[in-house]
């Protein structure tokens, strides 16, 4: 059984693997995209019998994200591809678990992304910048800040990040509501709305976190009227998906102070244009689509994917799986 993986995770990872799966055969995809078992031979794209592909974050970096997935497109063995993300709104996603082939997200990005969010609150309710540019200057210039204590925060897009989002909020006192299609009974730490309750609790959030994933319901699901019902002294804070926010709207809004400021990891085009007004705005804290990459994602991804293979070689349910029903919510 060969399974396809980076030469960096192959190199780091595949030890283990081979450790604790009989039967299978590592393929690494190597810097110049040829390929390589885990013993050194070549292999011919055309006759590699791929069975399996692990994508791994890696890929985003090494350049090697174009041919990985370009060959994962061609491979008529394939059966399983574990993703790296924890989205499957991508054209090339969807089109996999459509031709039938096992689809696996990943869910270890929540720690960091969690953390991200957490830290642009306590930026924009601290103003650190203050601090540092007296500092500077050598100037003792205390100064007031909100706290996150007592702070309203609704999560709109209650998964796995969502999840750990509230649970962070709620670790500082906060007060936390979610905002889920399809709520989950086992959720009992916080209430949770459907979208239809969602323009009414704007009004009363200090944080609005976008965790949500994008389809047709969310696209500029953050619009003029959305951005209208939130709270003139709220924060924005979207680490979901760019098309969800009508980004044009969103820099009126921070024109007419409809909202106190936005911190914005996603955007509609990336990389973020140079000419977007959205750089140099004085309420906009802009991140290059960072808020998942802690050190310790790939530890969590190998931990998900040695799992997996144990499930899908004993023939059980595989975690995280992705089906044609969840490509179109209803």
């Amino acid at each position: 059984m060969r399974v396809l993986l980076s030469e960096e995770s192959a190199m780091r990872f595949g030890p283990g693997l081979l450790e604790h799966h009989g039967g299978i055969e590592l393929v690494s995809m190597q810097a110049d995209a040829s390929l390589r078992t885990s013993g050194g031979i070549a292999v011919d794209r055309e006759m590699s019998g791929i069975e399996i592909a692990w994508g791994t974050s890696d890929l985003f970096r090494s350049g090697l994200l174009r041919p990985f997935f370009g060959l994962v497109r061609r491979l008529d063995t394939l059966r399983w591809f574990q993703s790296p993300a924890a989205g499957y709104d991508t054209a090339f996603f969807g089109e996999l678990i459509r031709r039938g082939i096992l689809f696996t997200r990943s869910d270890v990005h929540s720690i960091p992304i969690a953390e991200f969010v957490l830290r642009s609150v306590l930026d924009h309710f601290q103003q650190p910048e203050r601090w540092a540019a007296a500092q500077m200057a050598r100037r003792w210039e205390p100064h007031e800040f909100a706290e996150v204590a007592g702070s309203s925060w609704l999560v709109v897009g209650f998964g796995s990040i969502g999840r750990r989002v509230a649970e962070l909020a709620l670790a500082l006192g906060a007060r936390v509501v979610g905002v889920r299609r399809h709520p989950d009974p086992e959720d009992t730490s916080v209430p949770v709305l459907t979208p239809d309750g969602l323009e009414e609790a704007l009004g009363d959030a200090d944080v609005v976190v976008i965790c949500a994933p994008s389809n047709p319901s969310t696209d500029r699901l953050v619009d003029a009227g959305f951005l209208d019902a939130m709270a003139s002294s709220a924060l924005l804070v979207n680490i979901g998906r760019g098309s969800i926010v009508d980004e044009a709207a969103l820099v009126d809004a921070l024109d007419k102070g409809s909202i106190a400021g936005a911190a914005l990891d996603v955007f509609a085009n990336e990389p973020l244009p140079e000419d977007s007004p959205l750089w140099a705005h004085p309420r906009v804290r802009v991140t290059p689509h960072t808020s998942s990459d802690g050190l310790g994602r790939a530890d969590r991804q190998a931990a998900l994917f040695d799992e997996n293979l144990g499930r899908y070689m004993r023939g059980e349910p595989l975690r995280n799986l992705v089906t044609v029903a969840d490509l179109d919510p209803e």
